[in-house]
């Protein structure tokens, strides 16, 4: 009896302490929407009638490198499992930021423009719709002549085709043979539990919200082009020369690094069969993109790495580059470490997928299985933007982010395992420099009104140094804040449980909030209303030293709950340094008082806040006399 009522006294807390957290954080109404209708979780997870839809995509897809135009044809079974009926069919086009009619965030040239998409053919449920998409930015709407009902399926059939942009940005043409074909489909853009249809236009800064996929696709190209893509190559026999095939299997099993094709190898035209047309075929399963890159005189390397020790599963790791590129002749060699690392360290989750390969490019950026690097010229610093697009393969493509609205969701966590990778490679003085200069001290010593917006803005309402600041540094710090102050253990514990509930899931601010409570069992609204619904900054001082020199008052003039250390400098020399986690603020956010244990007679205290760089450094000393 006594162990019942134990039982059903930790079950009320939790659901008291629950129900406080989720009332405690300002929630916008659609949010509030949301919980109310049990989509979500007050505890943290997926409500219990939580759903998201689901596309199964099949494409056939080819690249004229002569005429730079790709075309396509595919079959979409779109799987409608909300509880609304659908009239409309929002199709969402990236690639029609080229269009010169598209909204941009900033100015382009020529090179740039293009004429966008062309649908040559549209069926939905067999019924012929009459679109050529001409009139369409980078989000279309058909009107359905038959609604899709809840929990039913439909059908769509698409032919379409669009230029590759001379100018490459996140895509487009790298050389006159070496093409990154990315956001190279029409596909349905998310329907989902707090917006209905996504409808917000892709305008070049804020990134990307996809569904999680089923896609079967083949990449049509010319002899002796090569090409590399998210999922598995499920044809090399038919694609490659014997000799070449055999050695991209070899690499699949082995910790060696292979030169599958190099510049000789590829100028002689041996790699790939010899028929006019090669179709490459490949499959992802329960994905949110894939994309691929092309190109008839890139070096191919390859090899791959454990990411699971317990399984033994390993992960091709490749790269393709010009012979120009030297920053990538360490490319697979990189991403071994990085998916080793990442898979064991932090986050400490298997790198969930069956290959990664860099591409030189032009964009440094991420996509699922894959990175459109640049040539830098710096090898260290090349590795470290490499670490960072891999990073992103857990948020946000382990996790379904939406980087749209909410980027410091999958950019502060990219930010926070570039700098603890760094530490790991490079060690922590310099990990702890580059991130100082690279992510806070822009942000830190400029005043300007954009540079402390609530880091919940939404990410298109912010612009310019604001939504840098919010997306990158500002959301790393909180969650190297966080990180500090819980422990590593209980973080990762907390970490953990958050990916694991919302992993192929679109989880939200709030829901990353909640699971944190419930996992660690602490209320930390108190931290997250600090970090994400304020005007803070990194700005600390000492205030005094009581008379009896047992107490030092620290003022928090910025605002941020941060960690800190107070470095003592006695009369002697010698030196101590307390270290204080943010948890010192929970009770008072602007004054902090640190107890002082040596009797010794004290010369200086100073406050030294590490990679939380301070607003004002010369308030941070006192000379006690």
């Amino acid at each position: 009896m006594e162990k019942n009522i134990l039982q059903f006294a930790v079950i009320a807390f939790v659901f008291f302490a629950q129900s406080n957290f989720a009332q405690e954080l300002y929630m916008p109404r659609n949010i509030k929407k949301a919980y109310a209708e049990g989509t979500r979780s007050k505890d943290g997870k997926p409500g219990k009638n939580y759903w998201q839809n689901h596309g199964k995509y099949n494409m056939e897809i080819a690249v004229d490198p002569k005429t730079k135009l790709v075309s396509g044809t595919e079959t979409i079974v779109y799987e409608n499992n909300s509880k609304d009926t659908l009239r409309n069919l929002v199709i969402r086009f990236v690639n029609n930021l080229h269009k010169p009619s598209s909204p941009r965030g900033g100015s382009v040239s020529d090179d740039f423009l293009s004429e966008g998409l062309t649908i040559t053919s549209l069926k939905i449920e067999n019924e012929v719709y009459k679109e050529d998409a001409k009139n369409w930015g980078t989000v279309g709407n058909v009107k359905l002549k038959k609604p899709i009902l809840p929990h039913s399926k439909a059908v769509l059939n698409i032919q379409w085709n669009y230029p590759l942009s001379k100018e490459s940005g996140r895509e487009g043409q790298i050389d006159e043979t070496t093409f990154f074909v990315a956001y190279s489909y029409p596909r349905v853009s998310v329907f989902d539990d707090y917006n209905g249809w996504d409808r917000l236009p892709h305008t070049d800064r804020q990134e990307f919200y996809n569904d999680f996929n089923d896609y079967v696709f083949s990449v049509k190209a010319p002899k002796n082009y090569v090409v590399y893509a998210t999922g598995d190559l499920l044809n090399p026999d038919e694609v490659l020369q014997p000799e070449f095939a055999a050695r991209l299997k070899k690499s699949y099993t082995t910790d060696e690094i292979l030169h599958i094709a190099n510049e000789q190898e590829m100028k002689s035209g041996i790699v790939t069969k010899q028929y006019d047309w090669n179709v490459w075929k490949f499959e992802a399963k329960n994905i949110s993109d894939v994309t691929f890159g092309l190109s008839d005189h890139y070096l191919w390397d390859a090899s791959s790495v454990v990411v699971d020790k317990k399984t033994n599963r390993r992960a091709s790791v490749q790269a393709a580059y010009n012979v120009t590129g030297t920053d990538f002749v360490n490319s697979v060699k990189n991403n071994q470490y990085a998916l080793d690392w990442f898979s064991n360290n932090w986050p400490g989750v298997p790198y969930p997928f069956s290959k990664m390969t860099a591409f030189q490019g032009f964009a440094d950026m991420e996509y699922p299985m894959m990175c459109n690097d640049s040539q830098m010229g710096d090898p260290v610093f090349a590795q470290l933007v490499q670490d960072h697009e891999v990073a992103h393969t857990y948020f946000p493509f382990y996790m379904g982010i939406n980087e749209t609205r909410y980027a410091f969701m999958d950019e502060g966590w990219a930010t926070t395992f570039e700098y603890l990778i760094g530490i790991a490679e490079h060690g922590k003085e310099s990990a702890d420099r580059f991130y100082k200069n690279f992510r806070v001290k822009g942000y830190i010593n400029d005043r300007s009104a954009e540079e402390d917006q609530p880091i919940i803005s939404m990410s298109t309402q912010v612009s310019g140094a604001g939504y840098g600041n919010n997306s990158y540094g500002k959301a790393s710090l909180s969650y190297l804040a966080l990180k500090d102050m819980l422990g590593d253990d209980l973080f990762k514990k907390a970490l953990h449980d958050y990916m694991d509930t919302w992993n192929g899931k679109h989880p939200i601010p709030w829901d990353y909030f909640n699971s944190f409570n419930t996992s660690t069992g602490k209320n930390l609204n108190w931290f997250f209303n600090n970090w994400f619904f304020t005007n803070n900054y990194l700005d600390l001082a000492v205030k005094n030293v009581s008379a009896d020199k047992k107490v030092v008052t620290v003022e928090n003039i910025g605002g941020f709950a941060i960690p800190f250390d107070v470095i003592i400098t006695y009369a002697d020399k010698t030196k101590i340094t307390l270290h204080q986690t943010p948890a010192v603020w929970e009770k008072n956010q602007k004054t902090a008082k640190v107890a002082l244990k040596s009797t010794k007679k004290i010369e200086q205290i100073e406050l030294d806040g590490g990679i939380f760089m301070d607003a004002t450094p010369e308030n941070n000393i006192l000379r006690v006399k």
